[in-house]
């Protein structure tokens, strides 16, 4: 199975960017795992709402480029439905076994992400209701997907 974990800027913190070695590490005993960072669009503090869209859109236009045509795309979202750990892991199964190996989860940048990007997600998800750190979620992501196979394989892992 090949992941593509497509977001919106770089991660600064050193806590996090070590968390997201590891879990890569991790996960390259189940799949083929890419990375890739589009730049956040650079904003002022105070926005009006359609600067807050001119922002997502833009953005946007960067995540859409680097999706590939055959990927099915899971877009984190706060509106999205909410799965288990076992659920996601039923759903990277199902999509294993109807040929759709190649995933791609998008996490957006600080104001979400544009109606573009949602529109060409086969899926939305949300972890919680709660507002999180979009390069946090990258490392909860990550962690779940780990989970997520070790659930499928039948593996222990910690509860």
């Amino acid at each position: 199975m090949q992941i593509a974990i497509v977001a919106v800027g770089k991660l600064k913190e050193k806590y996090l960017r070590e968390g997201i070695d590891e879990y890569s590490k991790r996960l390259s005993a189940y799949c083929k795992l890419q990375v890739v960072e589009v730049a956040d669009e650079k904003a002022p503090e105070e926005l009006s709402p359609s600067e807050m869209e001119q922002v997502k859109r833009r953005e946007g236009e960067r995540i859409l480029a680097q999706l590939k045509p055959d990927q099915y795309v899971i877009a984190l979202a706060i509106d999205g439905q909410m799965w288990s750990s076992e659920k996601l892991s039923a759903e990277m199964d199902r999509l294993a076994l109807h040929g759709r190996s190649q995933i791609a989860f998008v996490i957006g940048g600080s104001l979400g992400l544009s109606p573009e990007v949602l529109k060409r997600a086969d899926a939305q998800l949300s972890f919680s209701k709660m507002t999180f750190p979009h390069q946090l979620v990258r490392l909860i992501l990550l962690e779940q997907v780990y989970r997520a196979f070790r659930i499928s394989r039948g593996e222990p892992y910690h509860k």
